[in-house]
């Protein structure tokens, strides 16, 4: 491969990395050596030309959903489509799902005619995973990308409706409207999980002075969020400010979580944290504790 086209190296660790412009893929499989071998052939070829075919619809992954339903043609455009459209009463391009659909799509092809025990696709934080009976992964949630460090843990269960987490906030890779530090949404596959907690960091919001916000398009020319004011920065907030905002974004993933679009969700905003969990808790008992176990 050329060095500006798709790339890919086996970790001594045994995880494979993926790369191509700004996608950047960390992958690992668990099971015999030959089965995790050609899962990893499949993830390579299934790569190439991933980029290449999502580019060609950009103008249209980029505009906002809200008419009729967009005929779009590559497989990856569709599962953003697909994922983002439920959200089209508020202001959405499928683009608030791209990173969990590549994730999804690139596992849909390790899994294919292979046996593994279990396997995650992680695209910068947006996780698409598979669990064979009987099989668990536990995962570490970061509040402040700022400040990377393991905050709450999950154990994610094969027995558990959940094949994909995705992450949002303003800190984040991504552009957000609202103020929350990061949102880790749990879902039946990536690309869902991605759309959710980009719509519930939105939520968490508030006005105060110490918030700064600029157009999306001053900071990224070719934002999907146009002249939408996104959050550059946010001070210290007084309590219940912070208690506020965390209120509204729990209020929508209650919805969300009510709609049956994702199993549960995770808030963080300057050193508080709170969780819309299902009625079984994959949340480890201090995170539990620390985020008040909300339902």
């Amino acid at each position: 491969m050329s060095s500006n086209g798709p790339r890919a190296a086996l970790f001594a660790d045994g995880r494979l990395h993926l790369q191509h412009g700004p996608i950047d893929l960390i992958i690992q499989a668990w099971g015999e050596r030959a089965e995790v071998e050609s899962a990893y052939r499949q993830a390579s070829a299934r790569f190439g030309d991933i980029l290449e075919v999502l580019v060609q619809e950009l103008a249209q992954l980029r505009a906002p959903l809200g008419g009729a339903y967009p005929l779009l043609q590559g497989p990856v455009a569709r599962r953003m489509l697909a994922a983002c459209w439920p959200h089209r009463a508020a202001y959405i391009t499928p683009m608030a799902a791209v990173a969990g659909s590549v994730a999804d799509e690139i596992l849909q092809a390790m899994l294919r005619d292979r046996d593994l025990q279990k396997t995650y696709v992680n695209n910068g934080g947006d996780i698409a995973l598979q669990l064979a009976r009987g099989q668990s992964l536990t995962l570490g949630v970061v509040n402040n990308a700022g400040n990377p460090a393991i905050d709450a843990t999950v154990t994610l269960e094969a027995a558990l409706p959940v094949r994909g987490l995705a992450t949002s906030g303003w800190r984040g890779r991504s552009q957000s409207l609202g103020i929350a530090d990061a949102v880790s949404a749990f879902a039946a596959d990536a690309a869902s999980a991605d759309a959710a907690a980009t719509m519930i960091a939105n939520a968490v919001d508030a006005e105060h002075p110490a918030i700064t916000r600029m157009p999306a398009r001053a900071l990224r020319e070719d934002s999907d969020l146009g002249d939408l004011p996104v959050t550059v920065g946010v001070g210290a907030l007084p309590a219940c400010v912070r208690a506020a905002a965390l209120a509204r974004g729990r209020a929508c993933a209650r919805e969300l979580q009510r709609q049956g679009l994702i199993h549960a969700a995770y808030l963080a905003l300057q050193g508080e944290v709170c969780a819309v969990l299902p009625a079984t808790s994959f949340l480890e008992p201090g995170a539990r504790r620390a985020a008040g176990e909300l339902r």
